[in-house]
């Protein structure tokens, strides 16, 4: 009744089933295996971040190029507050407002941007505080340029004039006529009683949307497998059900079946065909009284 198994047919088969089940299962731990980095990078940029408020502050120079060892370092610059930009839709603790950026024009003749608090409700100019107009020494934490997409940041253009939509080099080099650092920095302390803003996470090392991928594509994967051997099983179960039909002249006809099936059913049928044929043959005939 197996026999069938043998068809090119069901070696094709049964060749894709020894084949997909591995693969499958290696996407799948790989998928996993990609989310569990995720979830460990997590957790080190959080110690990270506790270990880093605690260290004392170093100069800018020292900690750039910004990359994930430098994020959220404490860090230092003196220099004089230029111009000042609002950042909207930007929330804190559940509340939509916005956070107010002032260039800091160091010695070196690069600004760098610095977020100086952040306030509630619509970006309005006149609630603002402005900046100290003598040389200043901020500290902070150091942060690198924004990407759109990125821990909620959200591509925006047609702003009005004074309001930026990103902190990234790529968004403020096209508003003001000086260089900029490839980096930022949010104050400790909020400035003229302005709510300080909180360290960000270094981008790639969160619980965020791609996290969650990995994880549904692991699912997916494992899935895939039961789904394959549910699959197998079903043309099996229809095969040998076609083959015991056939080997007892049950099978419906036309019913496409391969190896011992075809010819049970072909031994079947042929009596009846050639009966048929013989009773059409008689009818045909032309009866001998023109009848």
């Amino acid at each position: 009744m197996y026999r069938f198994l043998l068809t090119p047919r069901w070696w094709g088969i049964n060749v894709f089933l020894v084949l997909s089940i591995p693969f499958c299962i290696f996407m799948g731990s790989w998928q996993l295996g990609r989310f569990e980095d995720r979830v460990q990078a997590h957790d080190r940029a959080d110690t990270q971040a506790a270990s880093d408020r605690r260290e004392a502050a170093r100069p800018l120079a020292g900690l750039l190029p910004v990359d994930r060892s430098t994020v959220g370092k404490q860090t230092t610059a003196t220099g004089r507050y230029e111009d000042q930009f609002l950042v909207p839709d930007r929330t804190l603790d559940g509340r939509t407002g916005y956070y107010v950026l002032t260039l800091l024009r160091t010695d070196e003749g690069r600004a760098l941007p610095v977020v100086r608090g952040w306030l509630p409700g619509t970006p309005d100019p006149a609630k603002a505080p402005a900046p100290p107009g003598d040389e200043v020494t901020v500290t902070g934490a150091l942060q690198a340029s924004e990407t759109p997409g990125n821990n909620g940041v959200r591509s925006r253009s047609g702003l009005p004039a004074g309001q930026a939509g990103a902190i990234s080099t790529a968004t403020l080099v096209n508003l003001v006529p000086y260089e900029l650092y490839d980096a930022w920095v949010t104050l400790n302390d909020g400035d003229s009683g302005m709510r300080a803003v909180p360290v960000s996470a270094p981008q790639n090392t969160g619980l965020d949307l791609k996290a969650f991928q990995n994880l549904g594509y692991t699912a997916e994967w494992f899935a895939f497998v039961g789904f394959v051997i549910f699959m197998w099983f079903r043309l099996l179960r229809r095969e040998v059900e076609l083959t015991r039909d056939a080997e007892l002249g049950l099978a419906p006809e036309g019913t496409a079946t391969t190896g011992t099936t075809v010819a049970a059913q072909t031994t079947a049928t042929t009596g009846a065909a050639e009966t048929a044929g013989a009773g059409r043959e008689r009818e045909d005939r032309p009866s001998p009284t023109g009848v």
